[in-house]
C-alpha cells in the first residue's frame, strides 16, 4: 500500500470500509431475520405469533445476491467519486509545483474549494511568488555586484593610465637631472618641477582612494535640514567666486527637511559646486535655489555638447577644452558625483541651457 498512489489508496481504503459494512450488514440480516417471529391476527381478533425459519430463510437468500450486488456497486461508484473528489486537486497541486520547479513565471495551484486543499494551494501559489521575489532580488543584486565589479575594474584601468603618464615625465625628469644633460643641469629650475609633479601625484593618489572607498562604507540616512546644509556648502565656494569676480546667487526656501546621508550628499553637491565655479568665467553667474523638491544648480559658461556629456561621468575624462589638469582638474569630480546619487539611488540630471548660455545640474530631492 505504501507504494501506491493517491487515487487507488484512497479508493482501496474507502472500498474496504464500505464493502466491511455492506458484509456486516448483510450477514446480521442473514442471521437474525429466520428468527423472528411473525404475528398474525385471525378472524377472531386473536394474535398468534409464529415461527416460519424455513420461509423467511428462502426469501432472504433469494434477496441477498441481488443486494449484495447493488450493495457493491453502490460501493465501487461511491469510493471512486469519493476517492476523485480528494486526490484530483492535490494531483493538479502536485502537477503545478513540478512547473514550479522549472521556474516559469505562469505556474499557479487552481484553488476551486476553500477547505484545507484550497488553503494549501494558496499557501503554495504564495510561497512560490514569494520564492520568484526573492530569486528576482537576488539577480538584481547579482547584476548590481557584477557592474559594481566591472567599474571597479575599470576605474583601476583608467586610474594606472592616468598615473603612468606623470610619473614617466618625473622619472625623465630626474634622470636627466642625474645624467646633467642639457638645460636639466639647471636644478633651481627643474627642481620645483619636480616638486611640483610629486604635489600632483599625491593629490591624484589622494583622489583616487577616496573614491575607492565610496562603496565601503555606507551612512545611515537621518533627517536634515538641506536648505541650512546648502548654505554650509555654499559658503566656501561663494568666497572662491568673489575672488574671481563671478556672481554667486543663492536663493533657498527658509526650511527644507529631507532624510539624507548628510556625508555623502554634500560630498556630491560640493564636486558639483566646486565644478560650476572652476569652469565660468570672471563676470559670468553661477545661481544655486530650489524649485519645489529639486535642487538646481547653474552656471554660465559655454554648453557642453549631448555626446561629451554622457562622457563626463568616466573616470578620468576631460573634455578636448579642458585636457590639462590645471584647468581641467583629474576627471574624477562627476565620477564620484555619479557614483554617490547612485547609491542614495537620488535621481539627477546634467543639461546644456540655451539662455543664458551654461549649463544645469539638478538633484532630484
Amino acid at each position: 500500500m505504501k507504494r501506491l498512489k493517491l487515487f487507488p489508496k484512497i479508493f482501496l481504503y474507502t472500498m474496504s470500509i464500505m464493502l466491511l459494512v455492506v458484509v456486516v450488514t448483510h450477514g446480521l440480516i442473514y442471521l437474525l431475520a429466520p428468527r423472528m417471529q411473525l404475528a398474525v391476527r385471525t378472524q377472531e381478533d386473536v394474535v398468534v405469533s409464529i415461527r416460519q425459519e424455513q420461509f423467511v430463510t428462502e426469501a432472504v437468500e433469494k434477496a441477498l445476491p441481488i443486494s449484495l450486488s447493488c450493495s457493491l456497486l453502490i460501493s465501487v461508484v461511491c469510493s471512486l467519486l469519493f476517492s476523485k473528489a480528494i486526490a484530483d486537486p492535490i494531483k493538479k497541486i502536485s502537477a503545478s509545483t513540478e512547473q514550479m520547479m522549472k521556474l516559469g513565471h505562469g505556474a499557479n495551484c487552481p484553488i476551486h474549494t476553500k477547505d484545507e486543499i484550497g488553503t494549501l494551494a494558496q499557501n503554495v501559489n504564495d510561497l512560490y511568488t514569494n520564492l520568484l521575489s526573492i530569486i528576482e532580488h537576488l539577480e538584481r543584486e547579482k547584476d548590481a555586484v557584477r557592474d559594481m565589479e566591472r567599474a571597479k575594474v575599470d576605474f583601476l584601468r583608467a586610474a594606472s593610465h592616468e598615473l603612468k603618464t606623470p610619473v614617466t615625465a618625473l622619472n625623465a625628469t630626474l634622470e636627466n637631472m642625474i645624467l646633467g644633460v642639457g638645460k636639466y643641469q639647471d636644478y633651481a629650475t627643474y627642481l620645483p618641477e619636480c616638486k611640483e609633479m610629486v604635489e600632483q601625484l599625491s593629490g591624484m593618489i589622494h583622489e583616487i582612494l577616496e573614491t575607492s572607498k565610496l562603496n565601503l562604507t555606507a551612512e545611515p540616512p537621518k533627517q536634515v535640514d538641506v536648505s541650512e546644509l546648502l548654505a554650509e556648502l555654499c559658503e566656501p565656494y561663494q568666497l572662491i567666486a568673489a575672488a574671481h569676480q563671478i556672481t554667486f546667487s543663492l536663493d533657498l526656501p527658509e526650511q527644507f527637511p529631507a532624510v539624507l546621508p548628510v556625508g555623502p550628499f554634500s560630498k556630491a553637491v560640493s564636486n558639483v559646486l566646486a565644478n560650476a565655479v572652476a569652469y565660468t568665467e570672471a563676470g559670468k553667474t553661477v545661481a544655486v535655489y530650489m524649485d519645489e523638491n529639486r535642487l538646481i544648480i547653474e552656471n554660465e559658461c559655454v554648453p557642453i555638447p549631448d555626446d561629451e556629456i554622457r562622457r563626463l561621468f568616466e573616470p578620468f575624462y576631460r573634455p578636448d577644452f579642458s585636457r590639462s589638469r590645471e584647468s581641467g582638474g583629474n576627471g574624477l569630480g562627476l565620477y564620484i558625483v555619479d557614483t554617490l546619487l547612485t547609491s542614495m539611488n537620488i535621481p539627477y540630471s546634467f543639461a546644456p541651457m540655451k539662455s543664458p548660455p551654461g549649463m544645469c545640474f539638478t538633484i532630484q530631492l
